[in-house]
């Protein structure tokens, strides 16, 4: 793990654990249906909290993270060639976590098209190109990416023809993320290491800030208003993507509301929150609860993160 977890921040977050379950109950979060991770810089280095960090779930749109570094690394590289649908897609994947725009970039970095079936050599020659996109997170060499994988495309719905191949009767290659991976990421981007430029850092932090006072803030495609960033107070800043599916058409992939994010308020030490949840509930019925989550972690890790 990346960050340590020090008796101090195991005694607090089971305290915030019990609070959340006991506070969201009636809207169908238990301690089962929730995966948490908390980080923040220490005196020694990251420390921080998790309860089933390792939890691998269903990641729906926080994938579109993973493949916006993936991108910028592929543009550093000369893989891809920058021109301007490219750059509205990485900007539209996730301002809007548009998946047209995710399976245009997915398509450019692995050299892939998708959909009509393949068959023998074709396909596994199309599964290794597609599997480029596991291969580098792979190479950097992260504990926390073990169980996870990003290869699939982006779906509304159910899927056919060569994306069901690969997904599996039993749907062992669908997207899966832990909180962890997903906590590791924020923490790479803002104050760890990636392969990327500081130009290109500084690009995708652009790319997934959140303006809670500018004119998109309550568009519920924007990921602010019904996400954990939706209740916080003024000043605070954040970036941010979040993933929500709801019925799909199969129960794997249906019923997740995710968010990851960091935050900074004056006099606080930065906070990354990584929240996984799954239940209908949550994804349907109330889209109020993560806003009120997303305070009550804010009020309550105050004192843990004072500057």
């Amino acid at each position: 793990m990346f960050f340590s977890q020090t008796p101090v921040w195991q005694s607090f977050g089971d305290r915030l654990v019990s609070t959340l379950t006991r506070r969201f109950a009636e809207q169908g979060l238990t301690r089962d249906s929730l995966g948490l991770v908390l980080v923040t810089p220490g005196a020694d280095g990251p420390e921080g909290f998790t309860h089933r960090g390792d939890w691998r779930c269903y990641p729906c749109s926080l994938v579109k993270s993973f493949h916006l570094i993936h991108a910028l690394a592929a543009l550093e590289e000369g893989r891809v060639v920058p021109h301007g649908d490219l750059d509205r897609a990485l900007r539209d994947m996730v301002r809007w976590s548009s998946n047209t725009a995710t399976n245009y970039a997915i398509d450019l970095i692995t050299g892939t098209t998708g959909d009509t079936l393949l068959q023998g050599a074709e396909y596994l020659d199309w599964v290794a190109k597609r599997e480029r996109l596991n291969r580098f997170y792979w190479a950097l060499g992260w504990p926390e990416w073990e169980g996870c994988t990003i290869s699939q495309k982006l779906m509304d719905d159910t899927r056919y023809g060569r994306e069901a191949q690969y997904a599996g009767v039993d749907g062992a290659n669908l997207n899966a993320l832990t909180p962890l991976a997903a906590a590791r990421l924020l923490w790479e981007l803002f104050q760890g290491a990636l392969p990327l430029s500081a130009p290109s850092k500084a690009r995708a932090q652009a790319i997934l800030r959140r303006d809670a006072t500018g004119e998109d803030a309550a568009n519920p495609h924007y990921q602010l208003a019904e996400y954990l960033g939706g209740d916080l107070p003024v000043g605070a800043e954040l970036w941010s993507k979040a993933g929500h599916n709801l019925w799909t058409g199969d129960a794997r992939t249906s019923w997740f509301k995710h968010d990851m994010l960091r935050l900074l308020v004056p006099g606080r030490r930065p906070l990354i929150v990584a929240v996984m949840t799954q239940g209908q509930a949550l994804a349907e019925t109330h889209p109020q609860a993560f806003p009120a989550m997303g305070r009550l972690i804010w009020e309550m890790t105050e004192e843990m993160t004072r500057a």
